[in-house]
């Protein structure tokens, strides 16, 4: 493999109110540093295919999974420069076939966790903090089958965990997440609609994200993405029974962030598990959905620098 740099154009739950937390200072939240808005694109050439990523800050590698629908673009500049100001290597990509990625496109968890591996074996990472945001955090969890010796904790966000689900999705997720979609898309997909204090989180996060006008990756088809999403709630959405085995064995240390109001992932189904999964910590954001890092994205920032020093 060879790598190419290039520019390129607790075990117990806490519900942690808005005041204890805080929502993103507005000095902090007007404008995200340079860092993420202007990182360059660079790629690995590995397995016969093209994996694009980009990388700011220095420190311990933090690599990222992004969303269904997700590419370089998708996640927020605050969420990733708090987190590069915070002592991490932030390392975001695309996954194969995808965004400004080659090869054979597909949705598969395990596919994209295989993408996670092989990029941090082409950077000769060794080990990394691994983070899954939605059904990029079905594949992280899936990653803990493919390179757990490469893994030094888990970080989880908006997602499932394995086996029959205790809340049911709802079925607006699926009619606004098979659709092209606009800034109100955005609010009910990622953020809590009915709180003003959410919409005008999602409408600057929204402008961070819309700060970067140059090496765009190409948006993921909404069409072919559809394709595979289904038009109703899944009772058992990630039927793994070998990961939640994982998840109840492992000594690496899992944070899960989540918003009270997740349209997709409830993360009532995380609370069921309290007493299986016994590394596991769960920070729940009230009056917030299946975008937490975006509505917080400095606390959340904090939150998992903390938990990686401590854990």
């Amino acid at each position: 493999m060879q790598t190419i740099d290039r520019w390129a154009g607790s075990r117990r739950g806490v519900l942690l109110s808005g005041l204890a937390l805080g929502l993103a200072a507005p000095a902090l939240a007007q404008a995200a540093p340079a860092g993420a808005v202007n990182a360059p694109t660079r790629y690995v050439e590995s397995h016969g295919r093209r994996l694009a990523y980009r990388s700011v800050g220095e420190g311990t590698p933090l690599v990222l999974c992004t969303r269904f629908r997700g590419n370089l673009d998708s996640w927020d500049p605050l969420f990733l420069d708090s987190l590069a100001q915070r002592g991490f290597r932030v390392i975001t990509f695309d996954y194969t076939g995808l965004g400004l990625s080659t090869g054979e496109k597909t949705l598969n968890p395990f596919s994209w966790a295989k993408d996670a591996s092989d990029l941090v074996t082409a950077l000769n990472l060794d080990k990394v903090v691994l983070l899954g945001w939605s059904l990029g955090g079905i594949a992280a969890q899936a990653a803990l089958s493919i390179f757990p010796g490469k893994i030094s904790h888990l970080v989880l966000i908006g997602t499932t965990p394995p086996g029959p689900a205790a809340k049911l999705a709802e079925p607006l997720f699926y009619q606004a997440a098979a659709r092209e979609n606009d800034f109100e898309d955005e609010v009910i997909l990622f953020f809590e609609p009915n709180s003003p204090a959410s919409r005008a989180a999602a409408r600057a996060s929204h402008d961070r994200i819309a700060a970067r006008t140059a090496e765009l990756s190409p948006p993921v088809p909404y069409q072919w993405a559809a394709q595979s999403l289904g038009d109703a709630p899944k009772a058992n959405p990630f039927p793994a029974p070998p990961i939640l085995q994982i998840l109840k064995t492992t000594a690496i240390p899992i944070l899960h962030i989540g918003g009270d109001h997740d349209l997709i992932c409830p993360v009532e189904n995380w609370y069921a598990l309290n007493d299986q999964l016994p590394t596991l910590q769960l920070l729940t954001y009230p009056n917030a959905g299946h975008g937490p890092q975006h509505q917080h994205p400095v606390s959340s920032a904090a939150h998992i620098e903390t938990f990686v020093r401590l854990g």
